[in-house]
C-alpha cells in the first residue's frame, strides 16, 4: 500500500520560509511517477502548487513561482517544497500526492491517486 507523510508545516511571519517534506513508502516505483504538492484552505477547493515528475521537469502554479520551489529525492522516496517569501494567502493544509503514471504534468488535483494527510502552514501579517 502506498503511504505519503507530510512534515514541516507550521506557523511563521509574512516574509518568512518553511520546507515541506513528503515521505513515499510502499511502491518501488514511485520515484519514476509524478507527484505534486497541493493544498486546500477552509471553504476553498483544493488546488495544485507545484508538480515534478521524475526527469524534474517541473510546473508551478502562477501564485507560487519565484517563492516555492519543488524537489525531490528518488534515493529516499521523499519530495520537498521550498517555500520563500510566504504570504498570508499562503495559509492552508498542505497535501503532497502522486499520480498513476509518470506522463501528463497537471496541477489538477482530481488526476492524483494517493495522497498524504497534510501538515498545517500558517502565515501571519
Amino acid at each position: 500500500e502506498v503511504q505519503l507523510v507530510e512534515s514541516g508545516g507550521g506557523s511563521v511571519q509574512a516574509g518568512g520560509s518553511l520546507r515541506l517534506s513528503c515521505a513515499v513508502s510502499g511502491h518501488t516505483y514511485s520515484s519514476f511517477l509524478i507527484m505534486g504538492w497541493f493544498r486546500q484552505a477552509p471553504g476553498k477547493e483544493r488546488e495544485g502548487v507545484a508538480v515534478i515528475n521524475s526527469v524534474g521537469n517541473i510546473l508551478y502554479a502562477d501564485f507560487v513561482k519565484g517563492r516555492f520551489t519543488i524537489s525531490r529525492d528518488s534515493a529516499k522516496n521523499t519530495l520537498y517544497l521550498q517555500m520563500n517569501s510566504l504570504k498570508p494567502e499562503d495559509t492552508s493544509m498542505y497535501y503532497c500526492a502522486r499520480k498513476d503514471d509518470y506522463v501528463g504534468l497537471t496541477l489538477r488535483p482530481d488526476a492524483y491517486s494517493y495522497w498524504g494527510q497534510g501538515t498545517q502552514v500558517t502565515v501571519s501579517s
